[in-house]
């Protein structure tokens, strides 16, 4: 796009020693040199270092430096989901840095555009509009390679986003706090739209950049695709039924594409019951902190999807306690879930915790049995929430959190879910929830009506996966420039 912006990317590139993976390499870290994976033994996994970006993928083991053979799960008993169907659930909180899968969005949307000239790291900010993690990806990637990266994010997101970003950016002023709480997005579209005004910077925006929506349909697709391989051929029996995955930005669910085309699993899409957006036009403010909504994003490939499970905000917060307190977990431990799962929960975070409700529902509404399975994924853990279990305690448990308030919170928000609040999606739905998005894209945020219009055929978005072998020739080429490759 740019030879001159090329070219000093490849000089500063060259001069950092930074090496580029592919995304092929990430969906099959298999593929990357051998070298790298020597030398990854001895890189700290929250250093920002280049060989870091060689760790974006779902095959991290759970001491984040070493890989496994097949992505990081944990399979839900039915002691603690209440249903006979296997929930199956990829831990993203292995990946590194940020210790969420949405470090893997933020190097397939800034790549792109080093690769080809459109982006300067020696000149330009990348930002990073987000509800939490994939600023932090953001951050941690710009940082990497040596460019200003700025988060733009709700002030009401959790202390920990906040302390983690204040650590990794390079000035105070690369954090900016937009009005509101996760459900705020509109407020960040219009930060940014400011902030564009200045050729400097370069807005990244997962809502509406393609590459986030590819590199999951190839990535954690394929990671997904192999946790249920392995289990299958351990019981040959099993059936991928459905995948579950917060609508958010759009990129996870776009995994499920993936999975439908290998298995013929529906796509669940989850957002919060305190704000319905897909479910019922609706609007609202909700603590599902990672999931934003009040829109449809432009990369959610809406007309391949099937399900609509709405959860509360209640049951998150609650299910955040439980999982997270000693009295919660020893009242699983009680009811006899085993410890392995147990431990298991510091994986899951808020947005984690209602992609597995929704699963539940799910399991509930298409009468799952025990041969059939759900995959989900956490998409962080609760790490980044310790602050939130204190909040929740102060205004739904004054009087503290014991035995009984611990049955209590187990019978309602896991026990007690049903069927209500979730549509199993017509085409008329599917239409009515397409069309949604155009008061975003086309009256807001300039797409022209063509471009819009055309994501309703699936031919769209099986053109767009003709990019992601040309990408990484492109990355192939950049490398060679540098010198990375040899190197």
């Amino acid at each position: 796009m740019d030879p001159a912006a090329y070219e000093r990317a490849v000089a500063r590139f060259r001069d950092a020693g930074i090496a580029l993976p592919s995304f092929e390499q990430l969906g099959d870290p298999g593929k990357i040199p051998h070298r790298i994976r020597e030398e990854l033994e001895r890189v700290d996994p929250d250093a920002p270092h280049p060989l870091n970006l060689f760790r974006v993928h779902w095959y991290n083991a759970s001491d984040r430096r070493s890989t496994v053979e097949v992505p990081e799960h944990v399979v839900l008993p039915r002691e603690l989901t209440g249903v006979d169907a296997r929930i199956v659930v990829a831990l993203g909180d292995r990946f590194p840095m940020i210790g969420a899968h949405k470090v893997l969005a933020a190097y397939a949307c800034l790549v792109p555009r080093i690769v080809t000239g459109g982006f300067d790291p020696t000149s330009q900010r990348a930002i990073w509009p987000s509800t939490g993690n994939y600023c932090r990806g953001g951050v941690a990637i710009s940082r990497i390679m040596g460019c200003r990266g700025v988060a733009v994010l709700p002030e009401g997101m959790s202390r920990e986003r906040f302390e983690w970003l204040e650590r990794w950016v390079a000035e105070p002023e690369d954090i900016i706090r937009t009005p509101g709480v996760e459900s705020n997005v509109r407020e960040i579209y219009d930060e940014c739209k400011r902030m564009a005004e200045d050729p400097a910077n370069v807005i990244l925006n997962q809502f509406s950049e393609y590459p986030n929506h590819l590199v999951h349909l190839l990535v954690t697709g394929s990671a997904l695709a192999h946790v249920f391989e392995a289990l299958h051929e351990r019981e040959p029996g099993l059936r991928l039924r459905a995948f579950v995955s917060a609508s958010g930005s759009a990129g996870t669910i776009a995994a499920g594409d993936h999975l439908k085309e290998l298995f013929g699993s529906s796509t669940v899409a989850v957002e919060a019951l305190e704000c319905p957006t897909l479910l019922r036009n609706g609007f609202g403010e909700h603590n599902i902190q990672g999931i934003g909504d009040k829109h449809v994003p432009l990369i959610h490939n809406v007309m391949s999807t099937d399900v609509v499970v709405d959860v509360s905000d209640r049951d998150t917060d609650a299910l955040n306690v439980l999982f997270n307190s000693a009295e919660g977990r020893g009242f699983l431990r009680d009811r006899g879930v085993d410890a392995a799962t147990i431990d298991a929960l510091d994986s899951f975070g808020l947005s984690s915790i209602a992609n597995v409700v929704a699963a539940i529902k799910t399991a509930k509404a298409l009468g799952l049995g025990s041969d059939d399975v759900i995959v989900t994924v956490a998409t962080d853990g609760a790490a980044m929430y310790r602050t939130e279990v204190d909040k929740v305690m102060g205004r739904d448990f004054p009087n503290g959190f014991g035995a009984n308030e611990a049955a209590e919170t187990f019978g309602r928000s896991l026990e007690g879910q049903g069927t209500g609040d979730m549509l199993q999606l017509t085409d008329g739905d599917r239409e009515r929830i397409f069309n949604l998005g155009y008061f975003t894209w086309v009256e807001q945020q300039g797409v022209t009506i063509e471009d819009f219009v055309a994501r309703k055929d699936q031919s769209f978005w099986r053109g767009l996966r003709e990019g992601l072998p040309r990408w990484d020739e492109a990355i192939r080429a950049f490398n060679a420039r540098t010198g990375m490759e040899a190197a």
